[in-house]
């Protein structure tokens, strides 16, 4: 192309290359002062982009300001008088010095309104939340703020250039010390570039300035004026390749209805109800009607399909809407005319650092300042006391008039601090007779020694700057921090798996013969096999125990011969599959039970041990491990004793997809029949409660709860005195007031001590918790009660320690058990004392360590531990019939069953 290129410009003009002869000869010719195409876009669009990403896009490091914002709080600063000023009057001012289009400049400065940190709005300035836009410039009015006021401006601080035409002077960059642009955020995109650095929490940032100024470690997380919850594990510093994950608050109303009251940053409520409605269509999500109430405050009200689960909804809103959204930070800035990619917490120490240099500079210039008056009032003190005004008379000229005071001035100039200049002389020639003949020498020294005490107190501060820079920072903390506290929660989310959360909208057939399976309309003819979601995985398997695992679709094929097939839900480990397989043509009867966990997805695996013309006899899958009793009924033989035999798969072990069994019978089968379905062989699971999420796992994050299986239930208690009783569904999300999560006991008792606000005693109650799952208040609903303490031990003490009158009284020990009787929760219970109470405490009795073991070796009945992690992992049973078989290669063939082999 270079090539070209050349020829092109080599070529005379008025001619045209071979080939090129046409509508663009005229073009690329140099006739009539036209400038050639070639080189143009090599060097302009370099100049473009380099003016896009310097001038438009991107924020300086100094003042966190593009240039645009820069130039709006210059020209409101050059007309500012106190009063509002009309948006169109403000754009207008601004477009002396910006190059631009109005309705840029206008945008630009609504949404600096819109931070409301820089610029005090009146008037309909849009929302953020609604995403409504704001009025025209004509009927709005905006002026500084007070902190813009303090913080942006200084002119003895300031550079100036020339703007676009020359005609006025505008900052290089605004002499702003705090780090604004991490508290504003910024958005740009420029050609080849783009910068996105998230808005942080006002507070936090003058907190983390002050640490480094002091050498203290800090850190920096992102806070959204739209609220919500963040997850910032790979925030990464606000650099390119991090990350951060926002959610809606959401909260359940009742058991039908979800309230929407903080979004995610980035989003607004339209948004979020059209996603919602979206979402609702394609149907991974089942709601009956969604309101949009926002006013003043977030307020969308979804109302749940009746036949669905109101915390596996708040899950789907996460997964499969705007309520949860993830944002890529891209700190870039400009620094010394070119972009950099800086970190938040460079960005803050650059700008603390930048404070600091400001802080000096003003200090400096202030010093200079003082100086200067220092000397200007130490001259005008000599040349009144000592009357050398009287040197002027006589004088026919100015210039000997200077000539006769400087000449008066000489046995004063030891006395001053730098030489008398010329301009000082005529300086003291223009005073005033009126101020000579009034002056107060008394008053005069007065006002020297203030000025030598403030040159001395900025001398300090300038040697102990930082201490300065400190203080300077505390002072806007304190003047304008109020009111500015975190709006996002930090939060570590739980990842949500769309496919236990989406909606079963689809239905799954299969044509076992021909091979074929899926949820589209073609498959409708087929045998209906389970509802399911369209983000489903499915296993199908083939009677000879070859599976896969794939993505449901409209139709597929695996292999004509279909066994199986079903839903499948992946690293679950309870689920088992009991199976009865014949391995190869002629060969022996093989008993397995596995569950099927860790896979790739469409890669082909076996269930037997892979024999050629394997056949699977018998397979059932049990979602909780469950273990059947078959009875089954061999081919009649000679000398066969037993034609009936019952195979229990609770005695067989689970083991590994791979292993290839146990060995059942070298005999073939006539046929097999489920003789009874038995229960679970897992045992309970063992549930953690992670506060951090405030859900339930069973992966050992958070605090144990206990071990659950069947009915059991869980209690939850609320810091607002409340408790419920609910499931141990891992879906459900506890509510943010959550105190305490613990396993259901109906017969445990609960004592608590409580002051009574409105009769100031201290009482104590005792209750046994209903079996509901309303919420129930167990203190009074109106605010008089206040929980002291709180204790499910039975056998506890109850210790007072008293004050005032009775502080030399001894403490009190109440058996709590004897003191009051268990009654509803409701009761007001019995009051302690009425003297007046310092502390009161439970003395929980001591709970060994490990069981106690009686003589006989075995654990004391009286005695209860806590389970522990392994009991949730189910250990072979003991005393197993069959004795189970290592996977191939692995070394013997086993030993078979004495009364198995004894057919005969």
């Amino acid at each position: 192309m270079a090539e070209e290129n050349d020829i092109i410009e080599q070529e005379p003009v008025g001619q045209s290359a071979p080939g090129r002869a046409g509508k663009y000869s005229r073009l690329t010719s140099e006739e009539g002062g036209v400038r050639k195409l070639t080189g143009m876009y090599k060097n302009w669009f370099l100049d473009y982009a380099s003016y896009v990403i310097l001038e438009r896009a991107v924020p300086h490091v100094e003042d966190g300001l593009k240039p645009v914002q820069r130039r709006i709080l210059h020209a409101m600063r050059a007309v500012d008088d106190g009063r509002y000023n009309k948006v169109a009057n403000i754009v207008g001012q601004t477009m002396q010095y910006h190059p631009h289009g109005d309705a840029s400049i206008k945008d630009a400065l609504v949404q600096l309104g819109q931070k409301d940190l820089l610029i005090d709005c009146q008037g309909n300035w849009g929302n953020i939340l609604t995403g409504d836009e704001a009025a025209a410039g004509r009927y709005i009015e905006a002026r500084l703020s007070k902190f813009a006021l303090d913080v942006v401006f200084n002119k003895k601080t300031t550079e100036w250039m020339r703007s676009y035409d020359g005609r006025n002077e505008e900052p290089v960059t605004l002499p702003v010390k705090f780090p604004l642009l991490l508290a504003q955020g910024a958005d740009g995109i420029a050609v080849g570039l783009a910068s996105k650095i998230l808005p942080h929490n006002f507070n936090e940032l003058i907190n983390a300035a002050i640490a480094h100024l002091r050498g203290q470690e800090f850190v920096l997380y992102p806070d959204f004026p739209t609220g919500g919850m963040i997850d910032v594990g790979r925030y990464n510093d606000g650099l390119r390749g991090g990350s951060v994950k926002v959610r809606a608050r959401i909260s359940k109303i009742d058991k039908r209805t979800l309230a929407i009251t903080e979004i995610p940053y980035t989003t607004t409520t339209e948004s979020i109800k059209e996603s919602i409605v979206k979402a609702n269509e394609r149907g991974k999500i089942k709601i009956r009607k969604v309101d949009d109430n926002t006013a003043e405050k977030v307020e969308i009200i979804v109302q749940v399909a009746a036949d669905e689960s109101s915390d596996k909804t708040i899950d789907a809103l996460y997964a499969f809407t705007d309520c949860e959204v993830s944002i890529a930070p891209n700190a870039c800035v400009i620094w010394e005319d070119k972009p950099h990619f800086l970190g938040v917490s460079e960005i803050l120490r650059r700008s603390a650092e930048h404070t600091r240099f400001l802080l000096g500079r003003e200090l400096e210039i202030r010093l200079a300042e003082l100086a200067e008056a220092w000397h200007a009032a130490s001259l005008e003190r000599i040349f009144i006391e000592h009357k050398l005004y009287q040197l002027i008379e006589g004088c026919r000229t100015r210039e000997a008039a200077y000539a006769a005071v400087d000449k008066g001035l000489e046995p004063y100039k030891n006395q001053l601090r730098r030489e008398v200049t010329p301009e000082d002389v005529q300086r003291l020639t223009e005073l005033k007779f009126i101020r000579i003949s009034r002056y107060d020498s008394e008053r005069a020294d007065n006002e020297i020694r203030q000025i030598e005490q403030e040159m001395e107190n900025t001398r300090y501060h300038l040697d102990h700057l930082t201490d300065y820079a400190v203080a300077y920072y505390e002072r806007i903390r304190e003047k304008y921090g109020k009111g500015r506290e975190r709006r996002t929660e930090l939060r570590a989310f739980d990842s949500i798996e769309a496919t236990k959360v989406a909606v079963t909208n689809a239905k799954l057939y299969v044509d076992r013969a021909e091979g074929f399976f899926g949820i589209g309309k073609s498959m409708r003819d087929g045998e209906f096999v389970c509802d399911c979601s369209d983000i489903d995985d499915v296993i199908v398997m083939t009677r000879d125990g070859r599976y896969v695992i794939t993505k449901v679709s409209d139709k597929a094929f695996f292999d004509k011969g279909i066994y199986y097939i079903g839903v499948f839900k992946r690293n679950d480990e309870r689920t088992i599959y009991n199976v009865l397989y014949r391995d190869g043509k002629n060969g022996p009867i093989m008993m397995k039970r596995c569950p099927v966990k860790g896979i790739t997805r469409d890669k082909e695996y076996q269930l037997t041990k892979g024999t050629p013309k394997s056949e699977i006899l018998y397979l059932s899958v049990n979602p909780n491990g469950e273990a059947e009793v078959l009875k089954v009924y061999f081919k009649p033989r000679p000398r066969l004793k037993k034609v009936i035999v019952e195979l229990d798969f609770s005695t067989v072990a689970i083991k590994g997809r791979q292993s290839q069994g146990n060995l059942f019978s070298r005999y073939g089968i006539h046929k097999i029949v489920v003789k009874e379905r038995g229960a679970s062989t897992l045992g309970g699971q063992n549930i953690w409660y992670d506060e951090d999420v405030r859900k339930l796992n069973t992966d050992g994050r958070g605090v144990l709860v206990g071990e659950f299986e069947g009915d059991d239930r869980i209690i939850v208690f609320t810091s607002k005195h409340q408790y419920y009783i609910t499931g141990y569904d891992l879906l459900q999300h506890f509510p943010d007031e959550t105190v305490r999560v613990e396993k259901y006991v109906p017969d445990r008792v609960y004592s608590v001590v409580y002051f009574d606000r409105e009769q100031h005693y201290y009482y104590l109650k005792r209750f046994t918790a209903e079996r509901s799952e309303k919420l129930q208040t167990f203190l009074d609903e109106e605010g008089q009660a206040e929980l002291t303490a709180m204790t499910r031990c039975a056998g506890s003490k109850l210790r007072i320690a008293y004050r005032g009158a009775q502080a030399a009284r001894p403490a009190d020990e109440i058996e709590t058990d004897e003191f009051v009787g268990v009654k509803s929760h409701r009761a007001k219970g019995k009051r302690l004392t009425t003297f007046d109470v310092k502390t009161v405490t439970f003395i929980e009795p001591e709970i060994p360590s490990a069981p106690a073991e009686g003589d006989d070796g075995e654990p004391d009945q009286g005695t209860a531990s806590e389970p522990s992690h392994e009991a949730a992992v189910a250990e072979p049973t003991q005393g197993v019939d069959f004795e189970i078989e290592r996977p191939a290669g692995d070394g013997d063939d086993g030993t078979f069953d004495p009364e198995q082999l004894n057919l005969f």
